[in-house]
C-alpha cells in the first residue's frame, strides 16, 4: 500500500500557485458560482445601508453562527461569530454526549429600527434570539419560550412581528415584542409537490406577502408562496428546479435580495460534495408577480456582477495562520465548546498550544479540536493542501496530536506517544492504518484533499522539505451524521492521562496541482 501511495503522490507536484483562483470575482465585471467555495449553508442575506450581511448554519462549531459581510454580494469577508459558545447542555462540552448534526440551524437575519436580529433553533434546546446594534457585535443571545423550525422572522409595516416556520406544513405565528408567541400557530400551507417543504423567508413586496422556501434535498426545489394576507390563502410557484449535473445541481434554500440599483437577486446553496454546501448567487427576474431564478429556468455559472452603483476590490477569506496574534482569527471554530484552560496563544507566543484535557478514546470525543472550513478552488485540477508544523516535546504517554480531515468518516495523521516513544500514525475512521517510530519531536504534517475527487491523502516530513506519504486514502463523504462539510482540524487528546501539550507553529492552506 505504501509503495502505491508513494507512486501516486510523486505524480503530484506541490505548487505555490498564489495566483490560482480562490475567489469568485473574475476581475472583469463578472463572477463565477459558487460565490463562496466553502461550507456556508442555509444563507439568509439582508442589505443595511450599503452593506450586505449573510448568516449561515454552523451547528456544533463555536464560536459559531457566522456572519459575513459584502459590499457587492460577490466579495465577502468575516464580520462576526455571534455565539461564542453554548452552555445550555453538557452535550456541547462533549460530556458523554454530543451535538453532531444538531445545534444551530437555518437562522433568520433581520434589521429593524436600528437593531440586528437573529432567530434560530437547536433541535434539542429550542428557540434562541440574538440582538445587536452592529453586526460586528457584541451579540446578546437569549433563549425563547418557544422555538420555531427553520424560522423566517418578519417585521411588518404596521409594527407587528411574525414568524413563518414548519416542515411540510408551514405555519404563521404572531409574536409579542419579547418574541414570545402572541397567537397560536396558524397553518397557512401544506406542501404538495413532495415532502419536506421548509426554510421559509418572509417578504412583503408590493401588495403581496411572499414565503420563499424549498422542498429540500440534494435536488432541491425552490418555490415562492404568495398571498395578499399574511395568513393566506397562499398560491405556489416553482421559481427554479435545476437538476443539471454540475455546480448548480439542486440549487435551493436562501434569501431574496434587492440591490441599491433596484436589481433583484437570490442567494441559495448547492450540496457541493464533501466540502459541504456552497452559496450560489443567482439573478432574479419578476414575471407576473413571481421571482423567477436564473436565466430561462437554469441557474447561472458565470454572470455579470450585481449593480451596486460602485466597484469594490476583490476579497479572499483568510485561511492560513502563523499564530502570531493574541486571538484566533474568525475563520477558526472549535468542535463543540472549547475548554479555555487547555489552549493558549500566549503561553508560547507565535504558537497555538493545545493541552490534553480530558481522557477519551477517539477523535470524535476530543475536546479542543480546532477546525476550519475546507475551501476549494475554481479549477478541479487543484486540490487543497494544508500543512502544519508541530512540536510534540511535552506529550505524555497515550497522547495523540496532529492534523485531521473530519466528517464521517474521518482520518488523521499525527503523533502518538507510547511508553516514551513517539510514533507517526495514520488513522482512517478509527482504524490504525500505519505507524513509524521517530526519535524527534519536531514534525510536519500535510493533507491533500480534493472536493472534486472526494479523496484526501496524508503526508509527513521530518525536515519541512521532503514529504512522505503514510497510510491510505480517505474517501470523504458529506454524511448527515455530522451535517457540516469536511473540516481541517488541529488536535491533541489523551487516552491515558491529562496534562501533556503540543505547540502548533503554523497552519497553511494552498492549492495543490493534480497532475493526472
Amino acid at each position: 500500500m505504501r509503495n502505491f501511495l508513494t507512486s501516486f503522490l510523486l505524480a503530484l507536484s506541490f505548487t505555490h500557485v498564489m495566483g490560482q483562483k480562490f475567489h469568485s470575482d473574475n476581475g472583469n465585471g463578472t463572477y463565477t458560482n459558487p460565490v463562496i467555495a466553502a461550507d456556508f449553508p442555509d444563507p439568509d442575506v439582508i442589505l443595511v445601508n450599503d452593506t450586505y450581511y449573510m448568516v449561515s448554519t454552523t451547528m456544533f462549531i463555536f464560536p459559531g453562527v457566522t456572519i459575513i459581510k459584502s459590499k457587492d454580494l460577490v466579495n465577502w469577508e468575516y464580520c462576526s461569530n455571534a455565539v461564542p459558545r453554548f452552555d445550555v447542555s453538557k452535550c456541547y462540552n462533549l460530556d458523554s454526549c454530543n451535538r453532531y448534526r444538531h445545534g444551530q440551524w437555518a437562522t433568520s437575519l433581520k434589521y429593524n429600527n436600528g437593531k440586528f436580529y437573529l432567530l434560530f433553533i437547536t433541535l434539542d434546546e429550542g428557540g434562541f434570539l440574538g440582538m445587536a446594534e452592529k453586526a460586528e457585535g457584541p451579540w446578546e443571545i437569549r433563549k425563547l419560550p418557544k422555538g420555531f423550525y427553520d424560522p423566517g422572522l418578519f417585521f411588518d409595516e404596521d409594527g407587528k412581528i411574525y414568524v413563518a416556520h414548519g416542515y411540510g406544513k408551514i405555519s404563521i405565528t404572531e409574536l409579542n415584542p419579547d418574541f414570545s408567541p402572541k397567537t397560536n400557530d396558524s397553518l397557512v400551507y401544506t406542501g404538495n409537490i413532495r415532502g419536506g417543504l421548509e426554510g421559509m423567508h418572509v417578504y412583503r413586496i408590493n401588495s403581496y406577502y411572499y414565503l420563499y422556501g424549498t422542498y429540500g434535498g440534494r435536488d432541491g426545489i425552490q418555490v415562492a408562496l404568495r398571498s395578499k394576507n399574511i395568513y393566506g390563502p397562499y398560491e405556489q410557484k416553482v421559481v427554479i428546479y435545476d437538476t443539471t449535473k454540475g455546480i448548480n445541481f439542486g440549487i435551493h434554500q436562501g434569501a431574496l435580495i434587492k440591490t441599491q440599483s433596484g436589481e433583484w437577486w437570490t442567494m441559495l446553496f448547492v450540496d457541493s460534495g464533501p466540502f459541504g454546501r456552497f452559496p450560489s448567487l443567482q439573478p432574479v427576474t419578476w414575471k407576473d408577480g413571481w421571482p423567477m431564478v436564473g436565466i430561462n429556468g437554469k441557474a447561472v455559472t458565470t454572470y455579470k456582477k450585481p449593480n451596486v452603483k460602485k466597484t469594490y476590490p476583490v476579497k479572499t477569506f483568510p485561511t492560513s495562520d502563523e499564530f502570531n496574534s493574541k486571538t484566533l482569527g474568525m475563520q477558526w471554530g472549535w468542535n463543540h465548546n472549547p475548554d479555555p484552560t487547555n489552549w493558549s496563544l500566549l503561553q508560547r507566543p507565535g504558537h497555538l498550544r493545545i493541552t490534553a484535557g480530558k481522557v477519551v478514546t477517539n477523535l470524535r470525543e476530543a475536546t479542543n479540536m480546532l477546525t476550519q472550513r475546507s475551501f476549494t478552488y475554481y479549477d478541479d485540477a487543484y486540490a487543497t493542501a494544508v500543512t502544519t508544523k508541530l512540536d510534540a516535546t511535552k506529550m505524555k504517554d497515550g497522547d495523540v496530536a496532529g492534523l485531521a480531515v473530519f466528517q464521517d468518516p474521518y482520518a488523521y495523521i499525527g503523533i502518538k506517544q507510547i511508553n516514551g516513544t513517539k510514533y507517526i500514525v495514520m488513522v482512517n475512521n478509527g482504524k490504525m492504518i500505519d505507524s513509524i517510530a521517530i526519535d524527534q519531536s519536531m514534525i510536519y504534517f500535510r493533507t491533500i484533499a480534493s472536493n472534486a475527487t472526494n479523496k484526501a491523502n496524508f503526508q509527513y516530513s521530518l525536515d519541512g522539505n521532503t514529504y512522505l506519504p503514510l497510510g491510505n486514502e480517505l474517501r470523504m463523504r458529506f454524511s448527515l451524521t455530522i451535517f457540516t462539510g469536511n473540516k481541517f482540524c488541529l488536535f491533541n487528546y489523551p487516552t491515558e492521562q491529562i496534562g501533556g501539550y503540543v505547540d502548533f507553529d503554523w497552519f497553511r492552506m494552498k492549492p495543490y496541482k493534480l497532475n493526472n
